[in-house]
């Protein structure tokens, strides 16, 4: 009897809508958010704590980029397998305690194929045990080779069920293998279709699933190429397009244009333009509004549509619904807790069933009804722009709330709003602390990548040439 009242408790807790972790981490994010931000749209500390990401794992890139966030020391270190392993459970082990046992953490550096495919693959089931459901950063110019590598076992099996990945393609980027300097997004395209293609067979191979997001840097050179990019890409397998317009942020030598020309709702526009329909972005809220505008939706056919309708009140109040009653449940995990978990969350608010339904419905005649659904094509697909910070702003602005100070300045004080608001944090064990990616670049990103460069410095080549007939010259690489 002892046996099954141990066996019951754990299933209780097992199947528990939002365990307790889960949700103390949450009600800490609410509580430290500014209050201009807790509003009904709110996602953070409602239904997670935000993304995650890692920093000095493996700062290094094969590709020169104009601009690039990376200071410039990030290419003077050396990439090294177990040095990332160890860093990666380092950083998300402090993620695992102060943000709780689940959340979406990104791999990101420098360029995620500089591993070999064996040390990638270790560095995700890494944050797998931590809780994290992780998604690569990559310029994508890898072959099928190491993705088959990655994602199969040298006896066959699958090492996971799903892989995620964001690639970034676009116009700033030099160094892909076939169009070192692209002239514009279009002749791009073969490689965004080549990259994607990738990984529908490896569904066909092996039967890993994929989750696909598109990164693309826009300057005022690209940004008016937004809408063909959407248009000629949204087909091939991407679920996510993401844009960033560029900051004052990393290697200096790198600012080429003036990225202060772009206003955020000039580049929205072009997103909206790309879609071609209007993108809904305080649908939901992650953060602040002057960081980030994401707008869920998918398309049936041609026509893209918006999970929930800002202009209809009984989206909003479905909306609300989802936050009180459904907020925190982790939609990632395994059906076979899941499936019990929104059925314990249902039976004790049986009101949820009806609303959901309702909406269902709803959703059905916006789209043009049971024939168009059962005719068309359903794609999922979620709209995104992160806009970075400025290291001149940033710097003064976290100096300041480190003594607890808030600026007179307005654009400091904006920037500490933000940082405030901040959605994406990355860990820093060594001192028990996390920070906002923007401070990551701008203000400590230099002093971590010339430790670094310290650490694991670059292989020294000798060259076959003599100089002044006093032996071999000894060049590091750079």
């Amino acid at each position: 009897m002892s046996r099954a009242g141990a066996w019951l408790r754990r299933l209780e807790v097992l199947t528990r809508p939002v365990d307790n972790e889960t949700r103390q981490a949450m009600d800490r994010r609410w509580a430290e958010l500014p209050a201009a931000v807790r509003t009904p749209a709110q996602a953070l500390g409602r239904h997670g704590v935000g993304c995650e990401g890692t920093h000095g794992v493996f700062p290094r890139c094969n590709f020169s980029c104009s601009p690039c966030y990376h200071s410039r020391e990030a290419n003077q270190v050396r990439v090294d397998g177990p040095h990332t392993i160890a860093e990666v459970d380092r950083q998300m082990a402090l993620l695992r305690e102060v943000r709780g046992p689940s959340a979406h953490a990104q791999l990101i550096g420098g360029e995620v194929s500089q591993l070999s495919p064996e040390d990638h693959a270790e560095a995700l089931a890494v944050m797998r045990r931590h809780g994290r459901e992780p998604m690569s950063f990559t310029h994508g110019d890898f072959d099928y080779g190491y993705l088959e590598r990655l994602a199969v076992e040298p006896d066959g099996r699958p090492r996971v069920n799903r892989l995620s990945f964001a690639a970034h393609f676009d116009t700033t980027m030099f160094g892909r293998r076939g169009i070192r300097r692209p002239g514009d997004e279009q002749e791009l395209n073969p490689y965004r279709a080549r990259f994607a293609a990738m990984f529908t067979r490896l569904r066909k191979e092996h039967g890993v699933r994929s989750f696909l997001a598109h990164n693309m840097t826009v300057t005022p050179a690209n940004v008016d190429q937004i809408p063909d990019v959407i248009r000629d890409n949204r087909s091939v397998g991407f679920n996510l397009f993401s844009f960033q317009p560029a900051a004052y942020v990393g290697d200096a030598r790198r600012w080429k244009e003036d990225f202060r020309s772009m206003t955020a709702d000039a580049v929205w526009h072009r997103i909206e333009e790309g879609a071609g329909s209007r993108l809904q972005f305080r649908v939901f809220q992650v953060g602040d509004e002057r960081c980030n505008r994401t707008a869920w939706g998918f398309y049936v056919g041609e026509r893209w549509f918006s999970v929930l309708d800002e202009d209809d009140p009984a989206d909003m109040a479905t909306r609300d619904a989802f936050l009180t009653y459904l907020g925190g449940i982790h939609f990632n995990a395994p059906l076979r807790l899941l499936v019990p978990r929104l059925v314990r969350r249902a039976v004790r608010h049986p009101s949820i069933v009806g609303i959901a339904v309702g909406w269902l419905l709803r959703t059905v005649r916006r789209v043009g009804g049971l024939r168009t659904v059962l005719r068309e094509r359903i794609v999922p697909m979620t709209f995104v722009m992160h806009r970075f910070m400025h290291a001149e702003d940033v710097a003064p602005a976290w100096e300041m709330m480190e003594r607890g100070e808030t600026s007179d300045d307005p654009v400091i004080r904006e920037t500490q709003e933000r940082l405030s608001a901040c959605s994406y944090a990355m860990a820093h064990p060594e001192t028990g602390r996390l920070v906002p990616a923007c401070v990551q670049h701008s203000v400590l990103d230099p002093e971590e990548n010339h430790t670094l460069r310290v650490l694991l410095p670059l292989p020294q080549r000798r060259d076959s040439q003599r100089l002044n007939g006093h032996g071999p010259r000894v060049v590091t690489g750079v």
